[in-house]
C-alpha cells in the first residue's frame, strides 16, 4: 500500500510542476543599460577594424651634381722673335706657365740644313738626366752641349731636309722630349706655339714673352 501512495504522490508533483510551466506567463524584461557619459564602451575584439598597414619607409634618393663641363684649353702662336737670343728667354719664361710650347722658325731660302736640339735645361744636372732617359728610350743620335747660348741643350741629330728633321722631332715628342727645328743659316722670324689652360691670360703672356703679336693656332698641330 505504501509503494502505492508513492507513486500517486509523484504523478501528483509532477502534473502540478507541469500546470505552473504552462501557466507561469513570459518572464519580465531585464531593465536597459544606460552608459554613463564620458566612459567610452568596451569594444569586443570581432568589432574592432582592421588597422591599415604602415607604408614602408623609402629611404631618400641621393642627388648627385652634374659635373661642371671642362672648358678646354687654348692653342696660339707668339711672336715674331727676331732673334734665337730673344726666342730662347721668351720660351723660358713662358714654359712653367703653359702645358705645351715649342719654338717655330721660318724657313729661310738660303738653309743649309735642320737641326734637332732639346732646349738648354737650368742646370747641367738636369741636361744629363734628360740625355739619359733620351738614351733610354733608345735614341742613339744626341749630344750634350756644353758651352755657347745652347750650353745645357742636347742636340739630336743634323738633317739635310725639313721633312728628315720633323720626322725625327715627331719621334721624340712621341717618346715624350721637347724637341725643336732650327734651320742652320741665316734664320727668318720665329715663333713660340703655345699650349694653354682655358683662361688664361693671353695679354699677360704676350706681355712676358716681349712678342709682338698673338695668333690663333689649332691644337691639333701641336700633337
Amino acid at each position: 500500500m505504501f509503494a502505492r501512495a508513492l507513486i500517486v504522490l509523484l504523478i501528483a508533483i509532477n502534473v502540478g510542476v507541469a500546470m505552473w510551466w504552462l501557466l507561469r506567463g513570459e518572464p519580465p524584461a531585464p531593465p536597459a543599460f544606460a552608459q554613463p557619459a564620458g566612459v567610452p564602451r568596451l569594444q569586443l575584439l570581432s568589432e574592432a577594424k582592421p588597422l591599415a598597414a604602415a607604408p614602408a619607409p623609402t629611404a631618400p634618393v641621393p642627388v648627385v651634381a652634374a659635373p661642371a663641363p671642362v672648358a678646354p684649353n687654348q692653342c696660339f702662336s707668339l711672336g715674331p722673335f727676331a732673334t734665337s737670343t730673344t726666342l730662347r728667354e721668351a720660351s723660358a719664361k713662358l714654359r712653367p706657365q703653359v702645358v705645351r710650347l715649342s719654338a717655330r722658325e721660318t724657313t729661310p731660302a738660303n738653309a743649309r740644313g735642320y737641326t734637332v736640339l732639346m732646349p738648354s735645361l737650368a742646370t747641367r744636372e738636369l741636361a744629363q738626366a734628360a740625355a739619359e732617359r733620351i738614351k733610354a728610350a733608345g735614341f742613339d743620335d744626341y749630344l750634350l752641349i756644353n758651352e755657347g747660348a745652347d750650353a745645357n741643350g742636347i742636340a739630336l741629330g743634323r738633317y739635310g731636309s725639313q721633312e728628315s728633321a720633323q720626322r725625327r722631332q715627331a719621334a721624340l715628342q712621341a717618346a715624350g722630349f721637347a724637341a725643336e727645328i732650327r734651320p742652320i743659316g741665316d734664320a727668318g722670324p720665329a715663333w713660340l706655339d703655345i699650349e694653354a689652360r682655358a683662361g688664361l691670360d693671353l695679354a699677360k703672356l704676350r706681355t712676358d714673352a716681349g712678342a709682338a703679336q698673338a695668333q690663333p693656332l689649332d691644337c691639333a698641330s701641336l700633337r
